[in-house]
């Protein structure tokens, strides 16, 4: 590493510093790309499979992308949104299997249909509301809903178990829905960069430093983990993709748009289905609603998934407090980023989401036979010694400055970046992975513009995606849908 000039620097092993790293390589092979990872392998903080939600996420199930105005009007727009980089992914990986580059899609990507379940009459009246107005559009045309018990117990018969038909229930769900494996996804793309390109991740190597160097480009000081060596590398570009990492290192970057930004760790349990019995009736992922004051990652939903070749059942997840920013990570993380830059936002955000910290430590202070009975208001019948508890990844949501509050949480993710492009930094969490081919387009928007709006780079993006920067119909996007389908062996 020492007497190179790298073009690209990814930092973290993780979805995102392989998809940036495998797109530019598709756009422009000769690029000289080198990969840093601070653990012993990849995928293995928000990436790895039982970190996160396994959700592809394309808004079909996900109620908090679909709020409710206060006249009663159902806004779709962050849907449509999310579902088009969905699509946009999965375009991506087609791409990749269609070129024998990944020779089994169904070791990371499953059909699994995707529902969202409510209780009450206010919430019923919402999603029925919301199913009307996402029939209309071509993207969701297939979605169906219903208020009778005996077609919700074919849905997901665990969750009906034990209900009294008089309850106030209702459902929807779309077939197309997906159950991915990202741990799997990512390993996969980074033995393509490995092979195809002759681009190796560096492992047990924690950047500590970014300095400008004298020909306006960076030097990352590299720590070896084991031997705690120090060596430096030269970039022309840096990415910042190390997950809850990012906004540490971000923070010693001497770039002003870091300013004002600040990061609120939360960490994730999920219960997970011990008997096989159990898993074997439930083939389905249903989300409801969240909490008054939880975050959008704490939506409660009962999942089929499939890791290491094993179906599995998990209903989640229980946020927790905590002070780390990686799941392997230190205990002063927050308050080591806690700089003059950030406290007013960092002030600003606890001081108006005083409800998110009484939900935590409420989540905090949970008992197993707590969350027990949490997964009993999903499945009446849910018995202690079939499941258990798992830790999941931690997740850092993003505070950004905002004048009139001080600070604002941000959910989802958010793309910082110098003027020149030379440094990017992603920070945020979910969609995330689901959405990762549009957040690294974005990033080599911002850093290689020469190559991504070349003649060549058009061309080559027009066959591996054929719906970007296009403006989407039905039938398009239907005939994309179909071809995507039939490459990942979604039929």
């Amino acid at each position: 590493m020492k007497n190179i000039e790298y073009d690209l620097v990814c930092v973290g092993g993780g979805i995102m510093s392989a998809t940036l790293a495998l797109l530019c390589k598709t756009l422009k092979p000769d690029l000289n790309i080198l990969i840093l990872e601070r653990l012993k392998d990849v995928a293995k903080e928000s990436t790895a499979s039982w970190n996160n939600a396994g959700t592809g996420h394309s808004a079909l199930c996900e109620l908090n992308y679909t709020p409710e105005d206060k006249d009663g009007t159902i806004d779709i727009h962050k849907a449509i949104e999310i579902c088009k980089q969905f699509e946009i992914s999965k375009q991506f990986w087609a791409y990749l299997v269609n070129e024998n580059l990944i020779e089994d899609p169904s070791t990371f990507i499953t059909k699994c249909p995707h529902h969202s379940f409510v209780t009450g009459k206010k919430n019923v009246l919402y999603l029925e509301n919301r199913f009307k107005v996402m029939k209309e559009h071509f993207m969701f045309d297939s979605i169906q809903f219903t208020k009778e018990f005996e077609i919700m117990k074919q849905w997901f018969p665990l969750i009906l178990q034990g209900r009294d038909k008089k309850d106030v229930i209702a459902a929807s769900r779309i077939d197309r829905g997906t159950e991915m494996n990202f741990g799997s996804l990512t390993k996969q793309l980074y033995t393509i960069l490995e092979n195809t390109y002759n681009t190796k991740v560096s492992c047990n190597k924690e950047v500590v430093d970014v300095d400008p160097s004298s020909d306006e480009n960076w030097s990352l000081k590299v720590r070896d983990v084991i031997t705690n060596e120090d060596t430096f590398v030269a970039a022309k570009h840096v990415f910042i993709g190390a997950g809850g990492g990012s906004l540490t290192l971000l923070e010693k970057v001497e770039i002003d748009e870091k300013d004002g930004y600040g990061g609120f760790p939360i960490s994730g349990e999920w219960l997970v289905c011990k008997n096989e019995k159990i898993i074997n009736q439930h083939f389905a992922k249903v989300y409801s609603m969240a909490e008054i004051g939880s975050p959008p990652m704490s939506v409660p939903h009962l999942d089929t998934r499939y890791i290491n070749g094993k179906r599995e059942l998990l209903f989640g997840p229980f946020a927790g407090f905590t002070t780390k920013f990686l799941k392997k990570g230190s205990n002063l993380d927050l308050f080591k980023s806690i700089k003059i830059e950030n406290l007013h936002s960092m002030w600003g955000v606890f001081w108006h989401n005083l409800s998110l910290t009484k939900y935590l430590i409420h989540q905090v202070m949970m008992s197993f036979d707590d969350r027990m009975n949490s997964l009993r208001v999903f499945m009446k019948n849910a018995k202690n010694e079939d499941w258990k508890i798992i830790v999941a990844g931690q997740r850092v949501q993003t505070i950004k400055r905002d004048e009139k509050e001080g600070g604002t949480l941000e959910f989802g993710t958010e793309i910082v970046s110098s003027k020149c492009g030379k440094i990017t930094c992603l920070l945020g969490a979910s969609p995330g992975a689901s959405t990762s081919v549009v957040a690294m387009l974005e990033v080599i928007e911002k850093a290689f513009p020469e190559i991504l709006n070349s003649d060549s780079g058009k061309e080559i993006l027009k066959s591996v995606i054929p719906s970007l920067n296009v403006s989407i119909d039905s039938e398009s996007f239907k005939k994309n849908l179909e071809d995507v389908t039939l490459s990942l062996g979604l039929k």
